[in-house]
């Protein structure tokens, strides 16, 4: 089973904001790591023009609410990647994907040295709000309609100076500026400053008109960790590698072949049909596809706290097998190889039209699970 290793670090500082929550775990290995070229020139044609915002007074500075909004400050775009340059810790350089965005929800794919985190933000009555996030997020999930399991607020409306909140570990977050001025690889901005403040550590997040979060700085004991924006990246997508399972028929008994297969990933691509359309055929030469053209999958997902995948296929997936038992095994086995092995769990939950699968050889318990077997598997290059 393919296995992360992780770091057993302690981070020496933490910032909740979209753009810097530090963890120390495993790099992640199915992402698109290849160099940004020309992130300056494509950044600053995304920058800001900084006479939208001019203030000759204290009454213009604080007027900005009657003009903008949250979503102007921070516009949900599909097939972006932010790359963001970072010093002063390891884990502040950042990569930031748009991987899902679903009426006011926006779903991103947070990468830094550490760790892959799934996030979830919301903007409603007015307030921008982290509402989930998970770790060890190596894989594709649609996250958008789970309940939420953290509740901090970013940004709050009227954006002026002096809106104020407090977040639920009890630090305190204000608008501080509405026209800071901010340098960054990719340019100079206008932004507003929204700075929170800890018992020992005060952190400043600097949003862009039109772009977003342009920088972050955090400091606490005399030490200080910059985030800022190198490049914005239009109609990319995150690359990902998956290692596909299929039975092969030999002179004596069935053996699992496997073969990775490299898929790019743009925002609201649902991996269900990633895995819909590789389960229909094979390249691998006499394997077998796990499932004829008609057969669809229903539904695929990660329970995480049972750290189970559910998958369910339609009749077809039995109906158009095809298979004698040795046969039917070998797809079993697959089928739950690639999901196992994409999602880096043991089990998964197979059933079929929302049943528990049964056909005339194989027959499974309400609630039972497939367990993953890399035993004696063929991988073919």
């Amino acid at each position: 089973m393919k296995v992360y290793k992780t770091a057993f670090k302690f981070c020496t500082f933490f910032i909740v904001s979209v753009i810097l929550l530090t963890s120390c775990s495993k790099a992640a290995n199915n992402t698109n790591n290849s160099n940004i070229n020309n992130t300056t020139k494509n950044s600053s044609e995304n920058k800001v023009n900084t006479n939208n915002i001019t203030t000759s007074d204290n009454n213009a500075s604080n007027n900005i609410s009657n003009k903008y909004t949250i979503k102007n400050y921070y516009p949900f775009k599909k097939d972006l990647r932010l790359s963001y340059e970072g010093t002063g810790n390891e884990f502040a350089s950042k990569e930031v994907y748009v991987d899902f965005i679903k009426s006011n929800k926006i779903q991103l794919r947070n990468i830094n040295a550490g760790t892959t985190l799934g996030q979830v933000l919301q903007y409603e009555n007015g307030q921008l709000t982290l509402v989930y996030s998970r770790g060890e997020f190596y894989y594709r999930d649609d996250l958008t309609s789970l309940q939420s399991n953290t509740k901090e607020i970013l940004l709050k409306e009227p954006l002026q100076k002096g809106t104020s909140w407090s977040l639920p570990d009890g630090r305190k977050r204000s608008i501080t500026s509405t026209d800071a001025s901010v340098d960054t690889p990719s340019g100079k901005y206008k932004a507003l400053e929204v700075t929170t403040s800890g018992n020992n550590s005060t952190t400043k997040d600097y949003y862009a008109l039109n772009t977003g979060l342009v920088k972050t700085v955090f400091t606490s004991e005399g030490s200080t960790v910059t985030t800022s924006l190198k490049g914005i990246i239009n109609d990319s997508a995150v690359t990902q590698t998956i290692k596909f399972y299929y039975p092969k028929m030999t002179d004596t008994d069935v053996a699992i072949m496997s073969k990775k297969s490299t898929v790019n990933l743009k925002t609201n691509d649902d991996i269900k049909n990633i895995f819909q359309t590789n389960f229909r055929k094979t390249s691998i030469t006499d394997a077998k596809p796990l499932m004829s053209n008609n057969t669809k999958i229903n539904k695929l997902y990660l329970n995480d706290s049972e750290k189970v995948v559910y998958v369910d296929f339609s009749k077809e997936f039995i109906t158009k097998m095809n298979a004698g038992s040795s046969m039917e095994s070998g797809i079993l086995t697959s089928v739950v190889n690639t999901l196992g092995d994409y999602f880096n769990v043991n089990e998964v939950r197979l059933t079929v039209d929302g049943k528990e699968y049964a056909s005339g050889h194989i027959a499974m318990k309400k609630g039972e699970n497939f367990k993953v077997n890399y035993n004696e598997v063929t991988e073919v290059k």
